[in-house]
C-alpha cells in the first residue's frame, strides 16, 4: 500500500477487487488467530481506499466488500448473539469528529448534551454471559450475529469474575487483551515450548483466547464496556439497565467486581460539550505511551439511552458512537541487516537496518535491538518481517518477528566474536556486551562527547585535534586536557599561538562548569543530560554522589533499582578519572548548593549524618515550583541557547524542565513554529509566554 489519498489507490475495478480480497484475507487472519499481512494503519488505509472507490463507483460495489460488514466478522462461529454485536465506524481527525457529531445532532434534531468518552482498547471483543450471577459462557464477536464459543478460557482472564456481586442474569460486553507484563510472560512461555515468540500483544491475546490444546496457559485481561439484559427479561433490574445512561451502566458493571477502565489513568468521563470531548481525546492520547495495556483510539458515544435509541443503528455500526482512531504505534517491515556499534563506554550495541517505513509521522530506517540476548529471545533472523514500534513515542524498536510470514529464505543474524571496532576481546559476562578495553576502545568519541557544547563546552576541540593529542601521547582521557601546557599544544601541527591560546582559554573556562555538566561529561551509562541535572541537584557535590550507595542513588527521580547498581559500579570504575579532574581544579559542586553544616556532637548517636546536603531555600526564585516546557525556536536574549542550556536556566530559576505539556505544566515558553505543544497548552489553559517575556521572568539569571 502507498500513502496516496484513498480515492487514488485503485486505478480500475480489477485493482479494487484485489483490494477487497486483500482486506478480507487480512481480517480473517487478524480476527482468527491475531496474525495478519497488514498492520493496523495499512488496513485502515486500505479500507478507506475501498470506501472512496465505492463512493465514486456505486454500481461496482462487491457484495463481499468489508465496508458493509461488521469488523471482526471473519471468524463466524455458531453461537447466536442475543443482540447484534456491531463494530464502530472510525474518524481520524478532530475535524471529522466535528462532522460526525453535527450529522448525529441533525439526525436527532437537537444537540447532544452528554457525551461518554472512553479509551478504545486494542483487544478482542467478547460477550460474557452470566446466569444468576455465575459466568456460564464466553462468545467472540464473530460476524456480529453469531460468534465462537470460547468458554474454555473461563478462569484464565483477569477482571472477569466467576461470580458477580449480585445474582443477576446479564451479558457483559468488553475487550479481552494482554497487558504489557502478561505479554512478556506469554512470550517467555512460548519460547520455552516452541522457540518462537508472539508478534504483539493483540495477536498473543487472539491466539491464546482460542487455544485449547497448548501445554501452557497464558493469562489474559478483561475490561468491560457495556451490559445487556436478555431481550425477553422483564425484571426490574433489566428495565433499569435499559434506560440508564451509559456512564451509570458502567458504574453498575464496576460494582459487580468486573474490571473497567475506571481504575486506570484513562477512565471514561462524561463531557457536556464537544470541546470537552476533544480535550479528553488529547489527554488520553498523551497518556497512551505510559499505559500498561494497548489502546488504538478513543470511543465517543451518546451517554443518554434516549439519544442512543433515537439515533439507532446502520447495518454494521451504531449511529450514536464513533471510534476516534489514533496514529498507529507499530508497523510491519523487513529486517534487512544488523549493524554492531560500539558506544563511548565500550558497550557493543546492535542496530536493526530496516526497509524504510513511515511510523507516527517519521520515516524509520533503523531501530534499537538492545543486545545479543534480546536478539536471541525474540528469535530474529535476517529477512524477517518484523513489528516495529516507538518506545515512549520516541525511539524506534523492533518488537518481534512475524513468524507466519516467513518464506524459508531468512538467515541467522551473524554475532561478532571480537569487538567490531578494535578487534579486541568481548566481555560477555553481562547481557550488554562490552569491549574489554572499555572507554579506551572509543576514546576519541568519549573525549569529544565530554568536550561537547552541552557538557564541558570546550570550543575548538575538534576530532582531528583530539586524535593529534592522543597520537602525541599528550592525553589518555578528557581529564588530561586540564593539564596541557602551552608548549605542548603549540607543538601540534597547525596550531598557532592564537588558536592555542583560544583552546587553552576554553579548557580553563570548562573548569567552572556546574557539577551537572561535569557528571554528564563522564558518560555514565544510564544517564544523560537531564538525568545528570537531577543527580547533581539531588546530591549537590561529587563527594556526595561518590559516597552514595545503590539505595541512595535509587532515590533520584527516574533512577530505579535496575539502573542504580550500574551507576554505582561505573562511578567506582571512573575513580581515577574523577580524582584527576579534582586535582585539575574542575568544579565539583552544583550552583546554589552549600555544604551541610558540621554534625552536632551532642546529637543522638543514631542521627543520620550521611543524609546529604539540605536543599537551599529556592522559594524566592522566579520559577519556584513551576513545571516549564520549551518549544519552538527561541529569539532575542535566548536565541543562542541550546535546549539543554534552556533547561539548565529553568532549573537555576527554581523550576523543573519537562518535554511534554500536561495538566501539571505551569508554563509553556513558545517560540516560533511552536506547533502542537502550543495548541495543547491552549486547550489545557496552560500559561504561554514568548521568549522575550520569559527572559524578563528569569532576569539576572540569564
Amino acid at each position: 500500500m502507498t500513502d496516496a489519498p484513498p480515492s487514488t489507490l485503485f486505478a480500475d475495478q480489477s485493482a479494487y477487487a484485489e483490494a477487497v480480497q486483500l482486506a478480507l484475507d487480512a481480517a480473517a487472519a487478524y480476527y482468527g488467530d491475531g496474525t495478519s499481512t497488514l498492520d493496523d494503519d495499512a488496513y485502515d488505509r486500505l479500507v478507506r481506499g475501498i470506501q472512496a472507490y465505492e463512493a465514486e463507483h456505486p454500481d461496482e460495489v462487491l457484495p463481499s466488500s468489508p465496508t458493509g460488514k461488521v469488523a471482526g466478522g471473519a471468524v463466524v462461529g455458531d453461537v447466536p448473539h442475543t443482540v447484534p454485536m456491531l463494530s464502530l465506524d472510525n474518524v481520524f481527525s478532530a475535524e471529522k469528529l466535528v462532522d460526525w457529531a453535527a450529522s448525529l445532532e441533525r439526525r436527532l434534531g437537537r444537540p447532544v448534551t452528554r457525551w461518554s468518552v472512553e479509551p478504545k482498547l486494542d483487544g478482542l471483543a467478547i460477550a460474557a454471559r452470566y446466569r444468576g450471577g455465575r459466568l456460564v459462557q464466553l462468545v467472540t464477536r464473530g460476524d456480529g450475529t453469531k460468534g465462537e464459543d470460547v468458554s474454555h478460557a473461563i478462569g484464565t482472564i483477569v477482571g472477569l469474575p466467576a461470580r458477580l456481586a449480585e445474582p443477576v442474569t446479564v451479558e457483559l460486553r468488553g475487550e479481552v487483551m494482554m497487558t504489557v507484563s502478561q505479554f512478556e510472560d506469554a512470550c517467555v512461555k512460548r519460547r520455552a515450548h516452541d522457540g518462537t515468540t508472539f508478534a504483539n500483544p493483540r495477536s498473543a491475546a487472539a491466539g491464546t483466547l482460542r487455544a485449547q490444546d497448548r501445554s501452557y496457559v497464558c493469562e489474559l485481561t478483561f475490561f468491560g464496556y457495556g451490559a445487556l439484559p436478555a431481550p425477553d427479561d422483564i425484571s426490574e433490574q433489566a428495565a433499569r439497565l435499559r434506560v440508564l445512561p451509559h456512564s451509570e451502566v458502567m458504574a453498575w458493571v464496576a460494582g459487580q467486581s468486573v474490571q473497567t477502565t475506571d481504575a486506570t489513568p484513562v477512565t471514561g468521563i462524561v463531557a457536556e460539550t464537544l470541546e470537552q470531548v476533544q480535550e479528553r481525546v488529547e489527554q488520553i492520547a498523551t497518556l497512551r505511551p505510559k499505559l500498561p495495556f494497548g489502546i488504538d483510539g478513543i470511543v465517543i458515544k451518546c451517554d443518554l439511552a434516549a439519544d442512543q435509541a433515537q439515533a439507532g443503528f446502520s447495518s454494521r455500526a451504531p449511529r450514536w458512537a464513533i471510534a476516534y482512531k489514533l496514529p498507529a504505534t507499530e508497523k510491519i517491515t523487513k529486517l534487512l541487516g544488523v549493524e554492531w556499534n560500539v558506544g563511548r563506554s565500550g558497550i557493543i550495541a546492535p542496530r536493526a537496518v530496516l526497509e524504510p517505513v513511515d511510523l507516527e509521522g517519521s520515516k524509520i530506517t533503523y531501530a534499537t535491538l538492545h543486545n545479543v540476548a534480546d536478539i536471541t529471545r525474540r528469535g530474529l533472523m535476517l529477512g524477517d518481517s518484523v513489528v516495529v514500534y516507538k518506545a515512549g513515542d520516541v525511539i524506534p524498536r523492533v518488537e518481534a518477528p512475524v513468524v507466519h510470514l516467513r518464506t524459508g529464505d531468512e538467515r541467522p543474524i551473524p554475532i561478532p566474536r571480537v569487538c567490531p571496532l578494535c578487534g579486541d576481546e568481548i566481555d560477555a559476562s553481562q547481557e550488554r556486551w562490552r569491549c574489554v578495553r572499555g572507554r579506551a576502545c572509543r576514546v576519541i568519541a568519549s573525549i569529544g562527547y565530554a568536550a561537547g557544547r552541552d557538557q564541558l563546552d570546550i570550543e575548538g576541540l575538534a576530532e582531528n585535534r583530539i586524535r593529534q593529542m592522543l597520537d602525541a601521547g599528550l592525553i589518555a582521557d578528557f581529564a588530561d586536557l586540564f593539564f596541557l601546557t602551552r608548549e605542548q599544544v603549540l607543538g601540534l601541527e597547525r596550531m598557532g599561538e592564537t588558536s592555542t591560546d583560544n583552546l587553552l582559554a576554553a579548557i580553563e573556562r570548562a573548569k567552572a562548569q556546574p557539577l551537572s555538566r561535569v557528571f554528564c561529561a563522564l558518560g555514565v551509562r544510564g544517564t544523560g543530560r537531564s538525568m545528570s541535572r537531577r543527580i547533581a541537584r539531588h546530591f549537590g557535590s561529587m563527594d556526595a554522589i561518590r559516597a552514595a550507595d545503590a539505595e541512595a542513588i535509587e532515590a533520584v527521580e527516574g533512577l530505579g533499582p535496575k539502573k542504580a547498581p550500574g551507576v554505582v559500579a561505573e562511578l567506582v570504575e571512573l575513580t581515577g578519572l574523577i580524582d584527576k579532574l579534582i586535582r585539575a581544579g574542575v568544579n565539583m559542586t552544583q550552583p546554589g548548593w552549600t555544604p551541610p553544616a558540621a554534625p552536632d556532637t551532642d546529637a543522638k548517636a543514631d542521627t543520620d549524618t550521611n543524609a546529604g546536603p539540605e536543599p537551599g531555600d529556592a522559594s524566592e526564585l522566579p520559577l519556584a515550583g513551576m513545571s516549564v516546557v520549551v518549544t519552538g525556536s527561541m529569539s532575542g536574549a535566548l536565541e543562542a541557547l541550546t535546549r539543554n542550556q534552556m533547561n539548565e536556566l529553568i532549573e537555576r530559576a527554581g523550576g523543573k524542565s519537562s518535554s511534554s505539556v500536561s495538566k501539571k505544566t505551569s508554563l509553556l515558553v513558545a517560540g516560533e513554529n511552536a506547533g502542537s505543544k502550543r495548541a495543547k497548552a491552549e486547550t489545557l489553559g496552560v500559561r504561554i509566554v514568548g521568549p522575550e517575556e520569559f527572559a524578563g521572568l528569569v532576569g539576572e539569571l540569564l
